[in-house]
């Protein structure tokens, strides 16, 4: 992880976003097209230190284009948790190569935390919770250290838990973006026919949204786009995207 912080030349001293300033880029950017905003954005460095953070499933293609036609030199870091799909893996590769983005990085789970917390790797079949705060909360945690602002890739629509998604964020002092909270499915597809963005190949056998491997399965018709994610357990998001309480102890 350190040499991830090397290559984004990233230092630990930094201001704080506060909510004044996201309700400042709120208004400005209200009613601005995602795409004009990430340019602006960039152009005039209203972010200091940024990455985007992508999953590279099934909806990814479409911000990383909006992002790579902005600026293709904004950093891609993708949570490798040593449990996702192959699929997953090459349509990575594909979409970095395919889209231009000149600089992608991957963070993965410490080895001594798995061999200490998961070593057999079940963890994610009696604590679910437990499994994802090693495997992605704390490894993303550790990515966005010294970033002043990160991108995120998520929509309104998603699921219960992601109504009303402001487009700028305060979250654990840095700035979040949501470049495409208010868009719905349509606009997605749309996106994709548009630009001819290729697919997550596991999309066309069901999985609508897609995560690590053993906590991934098929939706049914009618289902919500992420029921296929935790299926069986009270869970709806891996943990990412909850800010941080003061005092807070990570689950393991």
């Amino acid at each position: 992880m350190a040499s991830l912080a090397r290559k984004l030349d990233i230092i630990d001293t930094r201001p704080a976003f506060t909510q004044a300033d996201a309700d400042a880029l709120n208004a400005r950017f209200a009613g601005v097209d995602a795409q004009t905003m990430l340019s602006t954005l960039f152009a005039e460095g209203l972010l200091g230190r940024v990455a985007v953070v992508s999953s590279f499933g099934t909806e990814s293609a479409v911000l990383l284009d909006l992002v790579a036609k902005a600026d293709p030199t904004v950093p891609v870091i993708f949570v490798d948790t040593l449990k996702m799909f192959p699929e997953t893996l090459a349509y990575r590769d594909t979409l970095v190569q395919q889209l231009g983005l000149r600089s992608s990085w991957s963070v993965e789970p410490e080895p001594t935390v798995i061999a200490a917390k998961d070593e057999k790797g079940l963890r994610w079949s009696y604590d679910p919770d437990g499994c994802c705060e090693i495997r992605k909360v704390e490894p993303l945690k550790r990515a966005k250290q010294g970033l002043d602002s990160w991108i995120s890739g998520r929509k309104a629509f998603q699921s219960s838990t992601r109504q009303n998604i402001a487009r700028f964020e305060i979250e654990d002092g840095r700035l979040k973006i949501n470049p495409l909270g208010d868009w719905v499915k349509a606009d997605l597809e749309a996106y994709f026919a548009a630009h001819d963005l290729p697919r997550h190949p596991l999309e066309a056998d069901g999985y609508l949204s897609v995560g690590c491997q053993p906590c991934t399965s098929k939706v049914m018709p009618g289902e919500d786009p992420r029921a296929g994610r935790w299926r069986g357990w009270e869970k709806v998001e891996c943990g990412i995207h909850v800010a941080e309480k003061p005092g807070e102890e990570p689950v393991f």
